[in-house]
């Protein structure tokens, strides 16, 4: 192996980003089928893509094609390579009927699918194809791109593919990735949720609208709500009033308000409602004249325009970091669609401090947080979303709460089904002891304060274990307390961290947030027949992490520059 020589104008990678370089080059190299990373919206995929371009171009003399479905992402990807790595961009050529422009000669083509899938010929020979925003492949066949890849093995049988994408299901339904489609296999995935608390993406918070609206009566149509219907369900003037009153009553001190609306004439709907209230709100559509929508969201980029409504545009790859609310004025029975849509919130900005999700179509409840989609296939059935809506608030929260974070309203414990799904396994005389061990899925920290206690009364932090589909278990951790409740803390504690013992429960929860505790695999929960709470008597642990401080990787300036592979292999 020869020692990497650092290039001019080093990408400066994220860990993560690092990481998923490394799993790009390791799957190219042991597997021979295709591979896909997830990386969440404003988690910073460019960079990943302009760093396998260098490498394959300046490392091992390699060509490479990247795809995208639309032209303004096509655009969007040139202007963001020769941004975050300008030493390539005389290395960088577009082809693209709307772009007017056929370049075929450069190391890099940046192509649109609809102008070369018949003509891989004539492009000549690639040793990678990068799918940019994989998730925007066809639903319903991936015909182009298979009719192109297949004419570039012709020219180039060891050419290799790759798809980038924030949501690794299409638009509608159904996975990506699978044996028989065009991308196979997820190497690397990051989640929203683990880049939030590393202080990479915008924190979310999120309330439901009072009004409700009642989707029972719409039908699907692929995959999707069918847009005339959803349209005539939600463009009733009693509900656009409401909605747009809720809307104003919670942004008083936001700044940019991104709209989804569910058609044209319910966008201009609630145009007109926001004006009469003495409020201008800009509209984009697909109709919408390119410079009448480029001076739009100029203006709402610039902070000269607090609220915009669209119609389908504002989905994917619209970057306005200043967006710290958006109000979904449409249900979707897309998770794609509904990550997308949320996902225009993800970035930071010095402006705000969390983004608020107002949601008018039930979206949170019927797809889960989204920091925890149910991907549902068309066939298993509609399921129930990890997500719950406080009775006092309408904050949508996640089912695992037994407290709402945001007023302080405590949850009645849930009541059990009368006919569980599967054969029980609890005892059917009264006190026989069963202890079942249940995998765990997620993990959840919150601070617990006792019903109607005093104001100095002690309090706990409250672990949400999810072992299966809405179903969690619960313990309670006494740091406050004293004698043997701090003892069990302590030793709770102690196999978990090597953090300082925590002064309080609020602190406790920070540190487990921040990835200060050792990860619990799986959890042995004990049933007595008779009794009317189980309890969790073992705990199956991961590595216990280093200390948090002075780890904190953030991008400050202090990340080290990416400096080219490890290994001299060709992945390719």
């Amino acid at each position: 192996m020869t020692t990497a020589v650092t290039p001019p104008n080093a990408i400066r990678l994220r860990p993560y980003q690092t990481e998923a370089v490394s799993a790009v080059y390791d799957h190219l190299r042991r597997r021979d089928d295709h591979p896909c990373v997830v990386i969440p919206t404003a988690g910073g995929k460019t960079p990943v893509m302009a760093t396998i371009c260098r490498d394959a171009v300046a490392q091992w003399d390699g060509r490479v094609l990247i795809l995208a479905h639309v032209k303004e992402l096509l655009e969007q990807a040139v202007d963001k390579l020769h941004a975050m790595a300008p030493d390539l961009w005389h290395r960088i050529g577009v082809y693209s009927a709307g772009l007017k422009s056929r370049d075929t000669e450069h190391p890099i083509i940046v192509a649109g699918i609809q102008s070369v899938y018949r003509r891989a010929a004539e492009l000549d020979r690639f040793d990678l194809i990068l799918i940019d925003e994989a998730h925007m492949l066809p639903p319903d066949g991936e015909g182009m791109y298979r009719t192109f890849l297949a004419d570039a093995r012709a020219v180039n049988p060891n050419v290799r593919l790759t798809g980038l994408t924030a949501t690794p299901y299409r638009m509608t339904t159904g996975m990506i990735c699978a044996p028989e489609n065009l991308l196979n296999h997820v190497c690397y995935e990051v989640g929203v949720r683990e880049l939030i608390v590393q202080g990479y993406l915008c924190p979310l918070k999120s309330k439901a609208g009072r009004r409700k609206v009642d989707t029972t009566g719409l039908h699907i149509r692929g995959g999707e709500f069918i847009a005339g219907e959803v349209e005539a369900l939600m463009d009733d003037d009693s509900l656009v009033r409401s909605a747009c009153r809720e809307i104003v009553e919670h942004t008083h001190d936001r700044h940019s308000v991104l709209i989804f609306a569910a058609g044209v004439q319910h966008a201009l709907h609630v145009q007109r409602v926001l004006a009469e209230m003495g409020f201008e709100c800009g509209f984009v559509c697909g109709d919408t004249l390119p410079f009448e929508r480029a001076e739009t969201l100029k203006k709402f980029k610039d902070g000269d325009l607090k609220f915009l409504v669209n119609v389908n545009v504002l989905t994917t790859g619209f970057d306005a970091p200043n967006i710290d609310c958006v109000a979904l004025l449409r249900p979707t029975n897309s998770p794609g669609l509904y990550y997308q849509m949320v996902g225009r919130g993800f970035r930071l900005d010095s402006s705000k401090a969390d983004c608020l999700v107002l949601d008018f179509g039930g979206n949170i409840l019927r797809h889960g947080p989204v920091d925890a989609l149910e991907i549902k296939d068309r066939a298993s059935g509609n399921g129930e979303s990890p997500a719950k809506e406080c009775p006092e608030c309408q904050a949508v929260i996640h089912a695992a709460y037994g407290i709402c974070p945001e007023c302080g309203y405590e949850f009645p414990p849930p009541k059990r089904e009368q006919h569980d799904h599967q054969a029980s396994t609890a005892g059917v005389l009264s006190g026989e002891v069963t202890e079942t061990e249940y995998e765990v899925q997620e993990v959840y920290h919150s601070v617990h304060v006792k019903r109607d206690a005093p104001e100095d009364h002690p309090r706990t932090m409250r672990v949400d274990y999810r072992v299966g589909f809405n179903d969690h278990r619960s313990e309670w951790v006494c740091f406050e307390h004293t004698g043997y409740a701090r003892g069990k803390a302590e030793a709770w504690w102690r196999v978990r961290s090597h953090e300082p013992f925590p002064e309080s429960s609020e602190q406790a929860v920070a540190i487990c947030e921040a990835g200060g505790v050792a990860p619990t695999l799986a959890i042995t929960v004990r049933s007595v027949s008779g009794e009317k709470f189980d309890r969790i008597t073992k705990h199956r642990l991961g590595t216990i992490p280093p200390l948090l401080d002075g780890s904190d990787e953030r991008d400050d300036g202090n990340l080290p520059d990416y400096d080219g592979p490890q290994d001299d292999e060709v992945p390719f």
